[in-house]
This record gives C-alpha cells, sequence and structure tokens, in this order.
C-alpha cells in the first residue's frame, strides 16, 4: 500500500510540477480543468448517477471550465460569483452538515448534481485564477489548506478527546481544529515576512490580506478559511458515507480519488477569492 502511494505521488508530482511551473498559465489551466472534470465523474457515481450519466456530468464539468476559459473569466470573474460560493459554502454547507449522512440522500437527486456541478466549476475557476496571480499566491492558497490538515491531524493524535463529527468523521476531533487554525496563523506569520524579504516573488494570500484587511482582519480570514477546509472535509465526507463509499473512486491507487485530495480546497480556493474581492 505505502508503495503504491509513493509511485502515485511521484507521478502526479512529475505531471504537476511542469504544469505549475510553466511561463505560460495555459499547461496549469488544462490539467486542473481535466482533474476538476474527473472530480465531477467521481461526484456523479457518489449521488446515484454512475455509468454514462457519470461520464456526462465530468463532460459539462469539463466544458463549463473551458467556456470560462474561452469568455476569458479566467482572472476576470464577476465577484458576484465568489459571493455566491461564499453563501454556498456558509450557508448551505451549515445546512448540509446539520442534516447528516442520513439526510443528504432525501436531497432531490438532480439538485445533489447540480450543486456538484456549481462547487466545481468556481473551484477551478478560483484555482485558475490564483494561477494567475502568481506561483506565490497560488501556492500559499494551497499551502493553507494543507497546513490545516497537517497541524489538525498532529492535534487530534496528541489532545483529540473531544470529537467534532462522528457520525461523519470519526478521526476529527475539535482539537485538531483548533491545532489547525493556529498552524495556519504560524503559517500566514512566516509567509508574511519571507514575502517582506522577496518583494520580487509577489504577492501571497496572506500579504493580500494583511493589506486589505489589516492584522486583525488577516486573523479573521486565516481562521474563516482554516474552518472552511474543515468544512469541505467533513462535506466530502457525509457524502461518501450516505453513498457507502470509503473513498470517491480508485482513479489515484493508493490514495482514494480526487476528491479525496480535493475536498478541502473546494471551498478555500473561491472564499479565499471571495475575502479579497468582496
Amino acid at each position: 500500500m505505502l508503495r503504491t502511494r509513493v509511485i502515485t505521488a511521484l507521478v502526479l508530482l512529475a505531471v504537476l510540477l511542469p504544469a505549475l511551473l510553466a511561463a505560460s498559465p495555459w499547461p496549469f489551466q488544462l490539467l486542473t480543468l481535466v482533474m476538476i472534470a474527473a472530480a465531477g465523474w467521481e461526484w456523479s457515481r457518489l449521488n446515484q448517477l454512475p455509468g454514462a450519466g457519470a461520464l456526462g456530468l465530468a463532460a459539462v464539468v469539463a466544458a463549463g471550465c473551458g467556456l470560462a476559459l474561452a469568455q476569458g473569466w479566467v482572472g476576470h470573474a464577476p465577484a458576484r460569483l465568489w459571493q455566491v460560493a461564499l453563501l454556498l459554502w456558509v450557508m448551505g454547507g451549515a445546512w448540509a452538515l446539520s442534516q447528516g449522512v442520513t439526510g443528504w440522500p432525501k436531497v432531490p437527486s438532480a439538485a445533489r448534481l447540480l450543486l456538484g456541478l456549481a462547487l466545481l466549476w468556481l473551484a477551478w475557476l478560483a484555482i485558475a485564477e490564483a494561477r494567475l496571480r502568481g506561483l506565490n499566491f497560488l501556492l500559499s492558497l494551497f499551502c493553507l489548506v494543507w497546513m490545516a490538515d497537517i497541524a489538525a491531524y498532529f492535534g487530534g493524535r496528541a489532545w483529540g478527546k473531544r470529537k467534532l463529527a462522528p457520525a461523519i468523521s470519526p478521526g476529527k476531533s475539535w482539537a485538531g481544529v483548533y491545532t489547525g487554525m493556529a498552524g495556519v496563523l504560524l503559517l500566514a506569520l512566516g509567509w508574511i515576512a519571507w514575502d517582506a524579504a522577496h518583494p520580487d516573488a509577489g504577492t501571497s494570500l496572506y500579504t493580500a490580506l494583511l493589506l486589505r484587511a489589516g492584522w486583525p482582519g488577516l486573523v479573521v480570514a486565516c481562521l474563516f478559511l482554516a474552518s472552511l477546509s474543515v468544512v469541505g472535509d467533513l462535506f466530502e465526507s457525509m457524502v461518501k458515507r450516505s453513498a457507502g463509499a470509503k473513498d470517491s473512486s480508485a482513479l489515484l491507487p493508493g490514495h482514494g480519488g480526487v476528491l479525496d485530495r480535493i475536498d478541502a480546497l473546494l471551498p478555500v480556493c473561491p472564499l479565499a477569492l471571495a475575502l479579497l474581492t468582496t
């Protein structure tokens, strides 16, 4: 199992790094478009539309992303889109999680499929725009999610007695949430210091938030985004449990599916742009 995970990770890095470091944003945009389309296929299968229907939803996701790219929306998306994402994830996410594993299948299948389509499309548009803002911005955004997850893991192992949502994700704890938030705040401080020492590297998410909202606003924004990374993770876990699935798919041997790898990015990427444009 470990060997499979390592091999898959190395293959992903071999594909991702050249696209990420390319002078043109096109390779990264197209690669992430393919990944989001694959996530659409997984979402469809988890929500009672397998087979040709799942392939159809993946094609619709890809077409929607391609249309946004062709229309020049990447980097120029209306701020209202990020406000819609904010409402979907804050209010819709809270409602969905309150319904729990047994409540999710009661939502009409068409509504679940349309919701997945919207969330995936918004996430891809945000990721593509983040790349246009610069490699420093994109990496700082991704690292926020990774730091929240890593710090939560170690904090949960050390102090995680009080469970966060045992019916959805038994391994998560409130201690993990708090240590994840603390880790994100430390990451933000370190990244801002690095930005100050390397002004030619471009603006990171944290420096952009600091310039827009000051130190109090930066702290609130980091805590908000860290909490939404947990919401994204819990939401995907709830959908999988309602479908009786351990992983979103087996597309990434040893790692599960694409949704398993990007679940926390789905809310964080568009909502980071919402905080910077609203």
